[in-house]
């Protein structure tokens, strides 16, 4: 089934059930490495919040949630400027952090995010994404956990969007060209 989102087609790419497959080998990973850990997760407003609450059903322990909001995209691209609304919490501070994150692409976003973490000394910092496109991927920095490995087309849906719509789907679509 094809969707109509803004002035753009999108035709179903990632099913469901593959997601839900991908968020729970990420949860047993995660949940292996991390649960003696006290982990701090730090999931990115606002595309994140769906893949982290199925994450946090799926892991085989509890841990702190706090959000964070660093953006640098408008329409379907990135405008290399990256603002942070929502900055990670002084908590951080000799704690576990998890940035859980629904794509990296260029990693422009992910390098910024890791550099405001630096100042707070975070005992360890892990990346858990449930897309990452390798080809668009600019910088050198590791990505622990990740669902899917991808191409380089604009994708929505799973709490991915084009201009604040399209994040609801509970599959992800790919832009139909």
């Amino acid at each position: 089934m094809t969707i109509s989102v803004h002035d753009k087609q999108f035709r179903p790419f990632i099913s469901s059930e593959e997601i839900a497959r991908e968020v729970q080998r990420i949860a047993t990973e995660i949940s292996r490495d991390l649960r003696d850990k006290d982990p701090l997760f730090c999931p990115t407003l606002t595309g994140a919040y769906m893949f982290m609450a199925d994450l946090a059903k799926a892991m085989d322990f509890d841990a702190e949630t706090y959000f964070v909001k660093y953006t640098s995209y408008s329409g379907m691209s990135s405008t290399g400027i990256v603002r942070a609304e929502l900055p990670f919490p002084a908590k951080c501070s000799g704690r576990h952090v998890v940035i859980v994150e629904d794509i990296v692409d260029s990693g422009t976003t992910m390098k910024a995010m890791l550099d405001a973490l630096v100042p707070l000394k975070p005992a360890g910092v892990y990346i858990a994404t449930l897309l990452f496109k390798p080809d668009s991927f600019r910088e050198t920095f590791p990505i622990d956990y990740v669902g899917k490995r991808i191409g380089n087309d604009f994708i929505l849906g799973y709490g991915l969007d084009y201009d604040g719509r399209g994040r609801c789907y509970p599959d992800i679509y790919v832009v139909d060209q």
